[in-house]
């Protein structure tokens, strides 16, 4: 099974690199890797038209397969990639490890979610993969954990559906063995408070810092079935999302209002 392996923290990022050395240890996955050369999260699926791009080799230490750093977005690895730097298409797509958990709305902003879904938009299997947490992360785990499922789709590949999709998975921090199993979820809500800092440069110039942080949602447990439910429970959370975002009861329901707009 040929692989491609991609992310938005970038090629030199500890995540990307543990699950490049766990799935080259395994048995008859031919690896590559194409990532950004520097972060970009929560970049969403922005792609480059307006300058050239550029893929040079990089090194990732312990790994022996094709490693590609390119000067784009997350989207844009996974496009030039399977366009115009492997020889053959490839069967999967994985982008990650993520430090950090991407649930409920952080998918429509998630560069990691988005490479996997260029993935998908080109007719390629794809996985999304994140960590829980961002201090002290042991990514050794998650990689042996999407091993396995890389094995595992091997053996039985995706269901179909009347959509194409992506699986975005999930995964706790902590020792595998703590974890309290897998769980095929739907997204959550998480809400964001958002700060716009407004400041001054030396030169007296004003300019705008946007930050935010996510609501202690801990008070509340979150709704049984979803992402953020399963993580609360130390459960991998694996969701299924594609990218047909029509609201079909919405558009039954504007039909009647919209006649006779004309």
């Amino acid at each position: 099974m040929r692989v491609l392996l991609t992310n938005d923290d970038g090629v030199q990022a500890p995540g990307i690199a543990a699950l490049c050395l766990a799935l080259q240890a395994r048995a008859g996955l031919d690896v590559t890797v194409s990532a950004p050369e520097r972060e970009r999260s929560a970049i969403g699926h922005a792609i480059t038209l307006h300058k050239p791009l550029h893929a040079n080799p990089a090194v990732i230490a312990g790994a022996t397969c094709p490693i590609w750093s390119v000067s784009g977005t997350p989207a844009d690895s996974t496009k030039i990639a399977v366009l115009a730097l492997m020889a053959e298409r490839p069967d999967l797509v994985i982008s990650g490890i993520n430090r950090g958990a991407n649930v409920g709305a952080d998918v429509m902003y998630s560069g990691t979610v988005s490479a996997a879904l260029e993935g998908t938009l080109l007719g390629i299997p794809s996985l999304a993969v994140s960590l829980e947490g961002f201090e002290n992360l042991d990514y050794g785990p998650a990689g042996a954990f999407v091993a396995d499922l890389v094995e595992r789709l091997a053996a039985a590949p995706l269901p179909s559906a009347p959509h194409p999709y992506l699986l975005n998975v999930n995964v706790p921090a902590g020792p595998r063995a703590e974890w309290a199993g897998v769980a095929v979820t739907r997204l959550g809500v998480r809400y964001y408070e958002d700060f716009i800092d407004k400041r001054q440069d030396p030169r007296g110039r004003t300019y705008y810092w946007l930050s935010g942080e996510v609501r202690d949602t801990r008070a509340e447990p979150a709704e049984p079935g979803t992402d953020i439910w399963a993580l609360d429970k130390d459960m991998v959370s694996i969701t299924p999302l594609r990218f047909a975002l029509t609201d079909e009861s919405a558009r039954q329901a504007l039909q009647p209002w919209a006649e006779g707009l004309l």
